[in-house]
């Protein structure tokens, strides 16, 4: 059977689906490269807004539009919270929720009734190694979150913490190492808890432990995490960095630049103990970025607290700041939070925060002009002038460079030149006495 695999939202997602590519592989499956090309089409939705509620909705339909006669199966947190919401879409066959999302593989052609009444096989959940269709290998360590905050529904969506075994994630990494991959990224919901679930039989290290391992036991170049919370970046793990295949990059979730809101969001700390963390991260590892997710117009949020957020925000330094107007989640308790703020008014703050977002993406980008750092290669397009060739930096600076060669998936030196009107840097690659 043909099958095209897609995704929308965050890197679980995508891990989710180059594993399952994988599995579809090994069975004799062949992955179709666009929807045209399959008889089945699987999406993997995200409800993390109301807006990828829609984003999904729309991809659903595009992908029924491309391909009439393919077959629909739509699976992730949208098909897990509002399966009324799509199971009326045109050429959707069956729903899968998260939990029949790791059977997927040994159910593909089932009919939808098999689909939804038949539990997964006991060794559903073991990984089953492949190269993927990314340079970077996205490699999935844990799912579910037992947090709280206030805003969220996606430790709804996805259930209580769960890791998978260490020596499973290792045997992962080395696969996706021999498979030709110069990068992994640890990914999942909240994988500062990874162990924590197993810890209680003594069977589990905690993600630093795993961190530590996995630069011990392979030869892996590159190292990176996905999203850490503040609250689990203690100052031994900053230790961890003085392995330079460890990427510097942290992503850490601010979400709001106001103790006021913070507390009402449940988040576990305060701007002045996040400022702190950046601070001595910084102390330790040279080169870092950090990134951040800020969210404006939640509920309550005055018009003093969006001036302390947009202010912290300013003066932090991050590297990129993703910004999202507040999004009310059903079943949530900010949902029923008194102080609403209206549309309006979440679309200004939002307008403001990201050109303070822009402003410190560039002022980031502008310390490394002139230097000259290490690129992993991913992409090209063809250009007036020939080929341009995209990659990152180990503190993920995206970076163009035009090249006659076949970079793909190549690590090479680059001496980065100049700053284009858009996001990234303009280099050239080192050549030897160069």
């Amino acid at each position: 059977m043909r099958i095209h695999l897609s995704s929308l939202g965050c890197k679980l997602n995508q891990s989710e689906m180059d594993s399952l590519a994988a599995q579809l592989a090994r069975a004799g499956h062949q992955i179709a490269a666009s929807p045209g090309e399959a008889d089945l089409c699987v999406f993997n939705t995200c409800a993390v807004t109301h807006v990828a509620a829609q984003k999904s909705r729309q991809a659903l339909r595009r992908l029924h539009r491309q391909n009439p006669k393919a077959r629909l199966v739509a699976t992730g947190c949208y098909a897990e919270l509002s399966p009324s919401e799509l199971q009326d879409l045109p050429g959707i066959q069956f729903l899968a929720n998260n939990r029949d999302k790791a059977g997927l593989a040994a159910l593909i052609g089932a009919e939808a009734a098999g689909y939804l009444s038949r539990p997964p096989s006991p060794d559903a959940r073991d990984p089953i190694p492949g190269s993927g269709a990314r340079t970077r290998a996205l490699i999935k360590i844990q799912d579910g979150c037992d947090n709280a905050c206030t805003y969220c529904i996606i430790h709804v969506a996805r259930g209580p913490q769960h890791s998978r075994p260490a020596e499973q994630v290792l045997v992962e990494v080395q696969a996706r190492l021999e498979a030709g991959h110069q990068e992994v990224v640890l990914t999942g919901v909240h994988i500062g808890a990874y162990g924590r679930d197993r810890a209680k039989s003594g069977m589990e290290p905690d993600l630093w432990a795993l961190v530590a391992r996995i630069l011990a036991e392979t030869d892996l170049p590159r190292l990176r995490l996905s999203s850490i919370e503040p609250w689990d970046l203690p100052e031994r793990a900053l230790r961890l960095w003085q392995d330079p295949r460890l990427c510097p990059h942290l992503h850490l979730p601010l979400q709001s630049g106001a103790d006021a809101v913070l507390r009402r969001m449940a988040r576990r700390y305060t701007t002045a103990e996040f400022g702190a963390l950046m601070h001595a991260a910084r102390q330790v590892i040279p080169d870092l970025a950090i990134t951040t997710d800020v969210i404006v117009g939640f509920p309550g949020e005055s018009e003093d607290e969006f001036a302390q957020s947009l202010a912290f925000v300013r003066a932090a330094g991050f590297a990129r700041v993703h910004v999202f107007p507040y999004s009310l989640r059903p079943g949530t308790p900010a949902a029923e939070m008194p102080g609403q703020v209206p549309p309006q008014a979440k679309a200004e703050r939002a307008r403001a925060m990201r050109a303070a977002a822009a402003e410190a993406d560039q002022a980031f980008r502008q310390q490394f002009v002139g230097r000259t750092m290490d690129v992993l290669w991913e992409s090209s397009r063809e250009g007036e002038g020939g080929t341009v060739w995209s990659g990152l930096t180990g503190n993920y600076l995206r970076v163009y460079a035009a090249s006659s060669e076949d970079l793909a998936n190549r690590l090479t030196a680059a001496r980065l030149l100049s700053l284009p009107p858009s996001f990234g840097l303009i280099c050239r690659l080192r050549r030897p006495n160069s």
